[in-house]
């Protein structure tokens, strides 16, 4: 493609700390040139979304181009995040990707019915990680068109 490839914002809610360090860390080894926010469960990815405490200043927490979600979390799990992002006419422009560990149909056939662009089983290794967030950067990157 001979589109330049714009840096995107994307916000990661996922309660594994190592997961958290992996897809950061993954993200650098690949050379995906994003910024990357982390949130624990489905009520912090929505108060970070509706810009409600602790996620207020607007300037410091702005509007991700890119949700990346795990289904299985505390509090709010990533389903019934995933179902309130899309019944909100603010948010439901956002793409969201299930990055989980779940292989279960039910819950690729839930998270398509409820919106997700994609349904991604996380890698079992760092390198499958590695190999993952640069086919994402690129794919997010530079084929799709986001909205600014």
């Amino acid at each position: 493609m001979n589109r330049k490839a714009i840096p995107i914002k994307i916000l990661m809610a996922d309660d594994d700390e190592d997961d958290q360090l992996l897809t950061r860390d993954a993200l650098a080894e690949s050379r995906v040139l994003n910024a990357i926010e982390f949130v624990k469960d489905g009520e912090q990815l929505l108060n970070y979304l509706r810009n409600y405490p602790p996620y207020d200043d607007v300037s410091k927490y702005v509007r991700p181009d890119l949700i990346l979600l795990d289904l299985n979390m505390p509090k709010m799990d990533g389903r019934e995040a995933l179902e309130q992002i899309k019944q909100d006419a603010n948010l439901r422009s956002i793409p969201v990707v299930i990055l989980t560990t779940s292989l279960q149909e039910e819950d690729k056939l839930k998270g398509y019915d409820l919106g997700a662009a994609s349904y991604i089983s996380k890698p079992v290794d760092f390198q499958g990680l590695v190999t993952l967030m640069r086919e994402l950067g690129k794919y997010w990157i530079e084929i799709v068109e986001l909205p600014r």
